[in-house]
């Protein structure tokens, strides 16, 4: 279902950029979780030097994005960032994950997850995920440790 102007603005509004964005956000405050919003930055490379900013960081640690459309370019992006960052837990919530990754295609967001080693869920963060222990100790900037393309 494409999203519509009104629900992104509606989102906007309370300063989120989805609605799926809105009701994990609600979620999480409803069971007293602390968590940041767009709160850390993971530095990656492509062909270009770029930034990522992840929808949840719970205070456990593991980073939440959230995702109604997975695209083929926010999939190559999260298998660069998990390439350059290993041992960050970077896991996604879908508005359905049984949903294809292209027109005609007969793979889905799920099973792409699986085949690289993604943990995700559909619609809410499990509650097993928030009970998960460990800290956030990610700083505001995660940085590229690998050696940086020089750019004319």
């Amino acid at each position: 279902m494409p999203v519509s102007y009104s629900q992104f603005r509606n989102a906007r509004k309370y300063g989120y950029r989805s609605g799926l964005e809105i009701s994990v956000s609600k979620l999480l405050k409803e069971q007293n979780v602390k968590f940041g919003y767009e709160s850390v930055k993971i530095e990656w490379e492509d062909l270009a030097y770029r930034t990522y900013t992840p929808d949840f960081i719970l205070q456990n640690g593991i980073i939440i994005e959230t995702k109604g459309m997975f695209t083929a370019a926010d999939r190559r992006k999260h298998l660069a960032v998990k390439r350059q960052h290993p041992k960050l837990d970077i896991r996604f919530v879908f508005e359905n994950s049984r949903r294809k990754l292209r027109k005609g295609a007969k793979s889905t967001y799920a099973e792409w997850c699986t085949k690289h080693d993604f943990v995700y869920y559909d619609r809410i963060i499990p509650e097993e995920w928030l009970k998960e222990r460990g800290k956030n100790t990610h700083p505001t900037l995660i940085k590229f440790r690998g050696t940086k393309i020089k750019r004319r």
